[in-house]
């Protein structure tokens, strides 16, 4: 059996069996992103993802290829959580692109987009990391081109693509230091084979497999995706390009009358002023994203073809470390009615918690997505919130780094003019809304949001589901361990005994205000032992203490 020619029919076949393949496994994706907090979730924001392409899929099943991968594109769009399933949106955004004029394709054109699909995200990504998803994605593709050169049968070509994949998410620990420090293989990177062995078995006609042999000792492993940044691997010395400048053009005629805008020529440009380089253009802008060591010279090129708007320039040497308090939550119904006018501004926050909730509530968020630790909010949950706060100009503010694709890409779909300030801690977001001004215009509001995030330190209490090593900590199940600004600094079976340690170590003669905000596995003796710590070691430290009720978390502190 050989096809020649794929239609949009057995596209469609292959897309619902993909995401079938990946629902029954998404367990075992979140079990390799359990490191050691418990809160893996790739495999359930992917499952997730895809199951909502899926479903649009269903509802335009037709033969031409084309249309069911627009549907495909729409339903993955608006249905993507975090980073490892807006990733995914995006290699069939461009997948769909690629064929949408198409009503069916050769061996050929299904090899061709699906690299048309890597580059689209590695375009979406600002920062692409490799030995994640985005190099399987881009391994197996690459094969997929070259077996199209020997052969147009649609089913060889996916075999090649398959074998790839599987050789390339075995080789990402050597890629990602921290995935091989703990020995593991990248959890996204897992779910796109799961994806790919689903497309496989509609070519051939076959049953799956009820269980994969793809990764060896599962008992034995864990993931540090969302808990151990790439970036604790770098010296601030070692940054190369310590500025990371965002900024838009909106083209002027004049401008480019001179100038005529060329995407790719304009990306080569930029490339030689910095790394880290995302460019993304439309008819009226063109949005830019740059780590240079010169981010005036960046500016003044972009000038070039327009006005500049909502530009950011970050120094990156002094920004802390990225932050690993994910705070994974699912969306919840008790939000505020939607105000009855419409007002200048909004906030959108995300947390984890009832208490936490309350007191986002309590200084200034008109809607907070909240809910359990192993679900982001969708794409289009964020955009349902932010049109119930029903404001001109609505503020985002994720709470957590996996949550800040989904809401970027909220910012790209939705019809209001959203800003998304890059929280990735509960902590920071609150320190965020605080800097809030209804008063002040944009600009101001989202500069010193965006400051905020620069002047508080998060800690965290949590728990070890299972034995691992990292940092030259051994780490016992049932362990309490103490997270300082993304990385395990203490541990010890006793909780009380593990929060003093972390306060001791974050607490210095800068800090001023602690706020501790206790979990729902926390006694009420508990916190006035913690408190009367505080105020024995740390007399000039004031105390803010809040009930925020968040699972899985005993004890999240800022400190300012």
């Amino acid at each position: 059996m050989s096809i020649t020619a794929l239609d949009g029919k057995r596209f469609a076949e292959m897309i619902i069996q993909g995401a079938n393949h990946l629902a029954a496994n998404a367990k075992m994706v979140d079990a390799l992103n359990v490191f050691p907090v418990p809160d893996g979730d790739t495999g359930t924001n992917m499952n997730l993802s895809m199951t909502s392409g899926a479903k649009e899929v269903k509802n335009n099943v037709q033969e031409h290829i084309g249309k069911v991968g627009i549907a495909l594109s729409k339903g993955l769009l608006m249905g993507a959580r975090g980073n490892s399933g807006v990733i995914l949106s995006q290699l069939f955004r461009g997948f769909s692109k690629a064929v949408e004029a198409k009503a069916k394709i050769s061996g050929k054109d299904f090899a061709g987009a699906l690299e048309a699909g890597v580059e689209t995200a590695y375009k979406a990504v600002m920062k692409p990391v490799e030995g994640t998803i985005l190099t399987v994605a881009k391994d197996s593709a690459k094969k997929g081109v070259q077996a199209a050169q020997n052969s147009d049968d649609v089913i060889v070509i996916m075999e090649e693509v398959v074998k790839e994949a599987k050789a390339s998410l075995k080789r990402t620990p050597d890629l990602l230091p921290v995935l091989k420090e703990v020995g593991v293989v990248d959890s996204g990177g897992q779910g796109l084979v799961f994806v790919y062995e689903g497309f496989l078995a509609v070519l051939r006609g076959e049953e799956l497999p009820e269980s994969s042999d793809l990764l060896p000792s599962m008992s034995e492993m864990v993931s540090a995706e969302h808990h151990k940044s790439v970036q604790g691997h770098i010296n601030t010395e070692d940054i190369v390009f310590g500025y990371c400048t965002e900024f838009m053009v909106r083209f002027e005629a004049e401008k480019t009358a001179k100038h005529p805008f060329n995407e790719g020529v304009f990306r080569n440009d930029l490339s030689n002023l910095g790394d880290s380089l995302l460019v993304i253009a439309d008819e009226d802008v063109v949005k830019v994203h740059i780590h240079s060591e010169q981010p005036g010279e960046v500016l003044s090129y972009g000038q070039r073809y327009g006005n500049l708007i909502n530009m950011k320039i970050e120094n990156m040497r002094q920004q802390h470390s990225n932050i690993v308090g994910e705070t994974h939550t699912a969306l919840h119904s008790d939000r505020p009615e939607a105000p009855k006018e419409l007002q200048e501004y909004g906030i959108v926050t995300v947390s984890m918690g009832s208490g936490i909730a309350d007191l986002f509530k309590s200084i200034g968020a008109n809607a907070v997505i909240e809910g359990g630790q192993t679900m982001n909010p969708s794409t289009e949950d964020i955009v349902k919130a932010v049109k119930e706060v029903h404001a001109k100009k609505v503020f985002i503010l994720p709470n957590n780094k996996n949550i800040i694709m989904a809401a970027e890409q909220a910012k790209d779909v939705a019809d209001e003019e959203i800003y998304v300030i890059p929280s990735k801690t509960v902590p920071q977001g609150l320190s965020a809304l605080l800097a809030f001004n209804p008063t002040a215009d944009l600009g101001v509001n989202e500069t010193a949001m965006k400051d905020a995030l620069q002047h508080v330190k998060t800690g965290q209490i949590t728990f070890a589901v299972r034995d691992t090593s990292i940092d030259g900590l051994e780490i016992e199940k049932d362990d309490f361990m103490g997270i300082s600004e993304g990385k395990i600094v203490v541990k010890n079976k006793d909780k009380g005994k593990v929060a003093e340690d972390l306060l001791t170590q974050m607490l210095d003669t800068d800090s001023e205000i602690l706020t501790i905000i206790y979990g729902e596995d926390v006694t009420e003796e508990e916190v006035k032992n913690l408190v009367h710590f505080v105020e024995e070691n740390h007399e000039d430290v004031e105390i803010e203490i809040h009930n925020g009720g968040q699972p899985l978390y005993s004890f999240i502190f800022s400190i300012e």
